[in-house]
């Protein structure tokens, strides 16, 4: 017998994209009506902190320097790879509940960014982890670790062996 989920394949997963853009939505409102630019409340000190930081390039602030076309660039690719996600998560097996979450955490987190890239003309960041005050993660925001969890899943997920001949289970 086939390894169809149906018609519409695994896109039932579209739910946790939603959940994912919500809470990332929500949580850059509350930050951002929080916190100043900048400023900082330590969570764990030496460690973690809530911050507020915009950033107008892509992951680790990569060309935020340039004059503002690279916000239309990166909403471009991120319009692109939103479809791309949606037709692979609409061509999964029943089988492949793992690949579904990893492509539905990562469309959510690209939609989250993506929306305040259009709507803001930059991302809300507000997580912030260092070490003491000499070393810091560039910080970040709720659709950035989905994206990251889901990347890490999809990584994951090219080692699972499917030629073996062998059901792989999810």
């Amino acid at each position: 017998m086939p390894n169809v989920a149906g018609r519409f394949g695994r896109l039932g997963w579209l739910w946790l994209s939603v959940l994912v853009l919500v809470i990332d939505q929500a949580s850059k409102h509350y930050f951002e009506g929080s916190l100043t630019m900048y400023q900082q409340i330590v969570v764990i000190p030496d460690y973690f902190s809530w911050t507020l930081a915009y950033n107008t390039g892509a992951a680790f602030s990569f060309l935020a320097d340039s004059s503002g076309w690279q916000r239309w660039l990166f909403a471009l690719i991120a319009i692109v790879v939103s479809a791309v996600l949606v037709v692979w998560l609409k061509r999964l097996g029943r089988d492949e509940t793992w690949l579904a979450v990893a492509l539905a955490l990562v469309l959510g987190g690209a939609l989250g960014n993506l929306y305040d890239r259009i709507a803001l003309g930059h991302v809300i960041d507000f997580i912030l982890v260092h070490w003491q005050n000499r070393w810091y993660f560039p910080a970040f925001n709720f659709a950035d670790s989905a994206i990251s969890v889901g990347a890490v899943m999809l990584a994951l997920d090219m080692f699972k062996s499917k030629k073996t001949g062998e059901a792989v289970h999810d």
